[in-house]
């Protein structure tokens, strides 16, 4: 079917040159670029969104292109109407275009899911009988703890790429009984925004007979990802944090697994035939596409968005992408080097590659009380807290990765040591200036305090305004 009338925006990939650096090119046009918050020390200020590792702003390029088509919304499968058809046709273009995007192999699957969370979920749903997943500890929540029905191994935190590579090569080889196995692995850290090797990890588990799967919910909003090239087995990743907060996210990769397990959920869409047997039963012939694990309406405008900023990344070019976002990393790192009470945590050194998300501490100050100040008089929106990481950002403060505590709480008084962090994060759309007014505002809070007082309500700092 052909394409819907008029229903591909054709939005600037540009906004006006705001880079200061002439050798980088413009931030890509986001949503909300223009929104003016509030300050507590009074007047208003435009916001710094800078907690892309979150979820990013979308694309006005994705905006655009979901507001074009939403006239022409309709269901997805079976449906006899041409609004039906064309979703249709819309929603498995999408399939086709992430799979592009990907880099995939022939005969790997798309499926479309909720979230990274979602497609690592249903990954552990389909992985065989006695299956051992490995893991390293320094891993997302969504990737830590989905396996609850498999046999997992815990990986200490590596403090070197090379050292990653050795320890699962080690608990690969020393796996018993040598059966099925599974990794998984980030290909960029929620926390340090450090760079995986992922490529050497996954060689390191097909020479052992293992499969891998790549979290790649940070990577590929920042780098250019390879299914080919990166011989992993599957992707997962969300929309949300890839410039299109519409409520989908992707596993891709090989089939043969999705095909032999029961569908992640039972339902319509899923199954291809149902038929009430002599004894009274039901006999049901599941799909065995990427359907099978697609149960119920789809959410084509969250497909579609995933697609539309595939497409707009890809036309950007990301050379271009990692040459600006690195010079952005540049200047939050020197700024942030030129203040002593501020420590910047990683796990493989000031010399790794990384994408834009850096986390730190202040001494003598709580993060949660830090990034209240940065956000009430600053207009300056960052993360604090534990990141849903929490094993990994209590080793990188030097405590017990054991230790439990509620993701994202303060716990401590405002000015009381927390073993929590500030995280920072940016990406495709980040101004210059926002960036600049984040160095500033922390040399300034460091050097003379912050303005107004806090305190803590269930659960934040936040502006005492009594």
């Amino acid at each position: 079917m052909s394409a819907y009338p008029n229903a591909v925006a054709t939005t600037a990939t540009a906004v006006d040159s705001e880079s200061a650096d002439p050798c980088c090119a413009a931030p890509l046009p986001v949503l909300g670029r223009d929104v003016t918050v509030p300050l507590v020390t009074g007047g208003e200020v435009t916001y710094a969104a800078l907690d892309y590792a979150a979820s990013a702003p979308a694309l006005q390029r994705v905006w655009d292109d979901v507001a074009a088509y939403a006239p022409y919304y309709g269901s997805v499968h079976r449906g006899a109407g041409y609004l039906s058809q064309l979703s249709t046709d819309l929603f498995e273009n999408s399939r086709a275009t992430v799979a592009e995007f990907l880099d995939c192999r022939p005969g790997d699957q798309v499926v479309f899911t909720r979230s990274t969370t979602d497609s690592l979920n249903l990954l552990a749903r389909v992985v065989p009988a006695g299956c051992e997943v490995f893991v390293f500890e320094t891993e997302h929540h969504a990737s830590l703890l989905p396996w609850q029905d498999a046999r997992v191994t815990y990986l200490n935190a590596p403090r070197t790429p090379e050292q990653a590579v050795a320890t699962l090569e080690h608990a690969l080889a020393d796996r018993d009984p040598y059966g099925p196995a599974l990794v998984c692995v980030t290909g960029a850290s929620n926390v340090t925004g450090e760079l995986w090797p992922v490529k050497e990890l996954a060689a390191a588990a097909h020479a052992h007979g293992a499969r891998i799967v790549l979290d790649a919910a940070q990577l590929a909003p920042h780098h250019p990802v390879s299914v080919r090239e990166l011989d992993v087995d599957w992707i997962a990743f969300s929309g949300h944090k890839l410039y299109a907060p519409f409520g989908s996210g992707v596993l891709a990769g090989r089939a043969d697994w999705l095909q032999d397990a029961e569908p992640y959920l039972a339902g319509g869409g899923a199954s291809k035939k149902v038929a009430r047997r002599t004894d009274g039963g039901v006999d049901v012939e599941w799909h065995t596409t990427a359907a099978r694990h697609e149960a119920g309406s789809p959410n084509v405008i969250g497909v579609y968005s995933i697609a539309s900023a595939c497409k707009a990344l890809t036309e950007a070019g990301f050379d271009t992408l990692v040459e600006r976002e690195r010079h952005l990393i540049a200047k939050v790192r020197t700024g942030l080097a030129e203040v002593p009470e501020v420590k910047v945590l990683s796990l493989f050194g000031d010399d790794a590659p990384r994408v834009g998300v850096i986390s730190f501490v202040v001494e003598g100050w709580n993060s949660s009380h830090f990034a209240a100040a940065l956000s009430a008089e600053y207009g300056i929106g960052v993360r604090d807290g534990l990141f849903c990481a929490h094993p990994l950002v209590r080793t990188l403060l030097g405590s017990d990765p054991q230790t439990q505590g509620e993701c994202g709480a303060p716990e401590a008084a405002p000015g009381e040591r927390s073993l929590n962090a500030i995280r920072v994060s940016f990406g495709a759309g980040t101004p210059d200036e926002h960036v600049e007014r984040f160095v500033g505002a922390v040399k300034e809070l460091v050097r003379d305090g912050a303005q107004w007082k806090y305190r803590t309500e269930d659960g934040r700092c936040v502006p005492d305004r009594g």
